[in-house]
């Protein structure tokens, strides 16, 4: 899953290219901290603006802190969901009449709620009346599509001269983006405003067909398979453990009514943040997002996720059969940020997987050639304490025993003999480079400032995590491997080729 600090940015870029970017950016990307513009209304939205005037445009991100993590069991998938309802419109975009629309949508209500208890009757379920309700939903979704304006939302924004559009649902957080010329800013207001004051669930249950597809195709990938099997295991308590996309069980039952109080819970102003990057004035941008964003009720806050993971207490694997290539994930428990030592871990993470002369790659892929690929990452998001993982495959007639026996000499090494003073100050050099990197672009500088602030609650971590990278020492390196990379710690995830399958 995406992860929006700067450890996700760009890799692999000397020292050299960060001094060219740091001069192509008259805004000032060394002084980040000097340059974004905050603005909260009174119902508690947060705005953050950033001045960029050398194209007539500007880019706007808006970040809920809601996603995956926020669901229950049984609704699993609600968020990602919902985010697919914020595109239909409201009861004036995407509507021929809405007053003939709304008793239509509220006979498809009833319809899909008397489907879902008729399923859940399991084998006493009546199959023809089953049928029946099914047919009944199919002509109800007919009659109301001859009311229903297909993407008006989206198309809006591209006939002004909108690009990027686009949206994605994550286990933290739920974002909405878009580029737009700069005298758009008025239109982005009135339709972001109107997105979040009253959507309307049109087409639902079609789209919930559509999201039931996403599944079966993520299902069809043994990665995507191993992937949540491997934090299925590895989170026992916490709803870290469920994909975000949602089990098939629960994208099937799922209702508007569902979405609707989902909306209505997480979709307050206080939950989300703006961040809008580009040609604008601050002055006139806070008085047009008065505007339109002041009148939004402010709702009470969303509740808070108050599971907290146990201390694993040992070892844990998995296997997944599959007609593919062996695999393997090794995931390791650790800290969220801001915590000091998940700074420690972007150092690490750079030093053993990022690159073709990083530690890993050069032992298990050009030295021994027992990995066709290795590489690292984060999981399954950063609100609260998550994992490191390791992925490899083998090269065959190796096998991923053999693979974790390399990967686990590499982990030892690390602990046991500090990291060189050349290691470190070029991982620190390219980490450094990537963050410039990443906010070079309105859309990049926006995404980081918006989704930062949603989710950790200060856009300013931008800059600490700048300067925390700075102090890492080969001692603290040495340190929290030794701490947290330890069997105990560790989920192992093996994809297994099914016997007879076709290599």
């Amino acid at each position: 899953m995406k992860h929006h600090t700067p450890r996700h940015l760009p890799g692999q870029v000397l020292l050299a290219l960060l001094l060219t970017l740091v001069s192509l950016l008259p805004a000032g990307a060394q002084r980040l901290d000097e340059k974004v513009v905050e603005h909260t209304l009174k119902n508690g939205m947060k705005f953050l603006f950033v001045e960029r005037h050398q194209a007539p445009v500007f880019a706007a991100n808006i970040a809920f802190r809601v996603g995956g993590v926020d669901e229950q069991v049984g609704a699993t998938g609600l968020a990602h969901m919902f985010e697919h309802m914020a595109f239909k419109g409201t009861r004036v975009i995407g509507t021929r009449d809405y007053r003939k629309e709304r008793p239509l949508l509220a006979a498809m209500d009833r319809v899909a709620e008397a489907i879902r208890a008729e399923r859940a009757r399991g084998e006493a379920a009546d199959p023809k009346r089953l049928e029946a309700l099914q047919q009944q939903m199919k002509e109800l979704q007919e009659e109301h599509r001859k009311l229903v304006v297909t993407d008006e939302f989206s198309e809006i924004y591209q006939r002004n001269g909108g690009v990027r559009l686009n949206a994605g649902t994550s286990k933290d957080t739920t974002v909405y983006v878009v580029s737009l010329p700069a005298n758009r800013l008025e239109l982005w207001a009135l339709m972001e405003s109107q997105r979040i004051a009253e959507p309307v669930m049109r087409e639902f249950y079609t789209e919930r067909d559509v999201v039931a597809e996403e599944r079966r195709t993520s299902e069809d990938n043994p990665g995507s398979r191993l992937y949540e099997q491997l934090t299925a295991a590895a989170y026992t308590a916490h709803p870290y453990q469920f994909p975000t996309i949602g089990w098939m069980s629960d994208i099937q039952s799922l209702t508007a009514e569902q979405a609707r109080a989902f909306h209505q819970r997480y979709y307050v102003p206080g939950n989300a943040v703006a961040a809008l990057v580009g040609d604008i004035r601050p002055a006139e941008a806070i008085r047009v997002v008065e505007k339109y964003f002041g009148a939004l009720p402010a709702g009470p806050p969303p509740p808070p996720v108050t599971t907290i993971e146990p201390a694993q207490q040992g070892e844990r694997r998995v296997s997944v059969l599959a007609d593919a290539e062996p695999m393997v994930m090794i995931a390791f428990h650790k800290p969220a940020p801001p915590h000091y030592d998940d700074v420690v871990f972007d150092v690490i993470d750079n030093i053993m997987t990022d690159g073709r002369t990083s530690r890993l790659y050069t032992a298990l892929v050009k030295e021994q050639r027992l990995a066709v690929g290795v590489g690292a990452s984060y999981a399954p998001g950063y609100r609260y304490p998550n994992l490191w993982y390791i992925g490899a495959a083998p090269r065959a007639p190796h096998t991923t025993a053999e693979l974790e026996t390399a990967i686990y000499a590499e982990l030892e090494r690390l602990q046991r003999e500090p990291v060189t003073a050349r290691e470190l100050e070029k991982a620190k050099n390219q980490m450094d480079a990537a963050y410039v990197r990443g906010l070079a672009s309105n859309e990049g500088l926006a995404e980081q400032l918006a989704d930062t602030q949603a989710a950790l609650g200060d856009w300013r971590y931008l800059v600490r995590w700048r300067e925390m990278v700075a102090r890492v020492t080969a001692e603290d390196v040495q340190r929290v491997a030794r701490q947290y990379l330890t069997p105990e710690n560790r989920t192992v995830a093996t994809l297994v080729k099914k016997e007879g399958a076709e290599q």
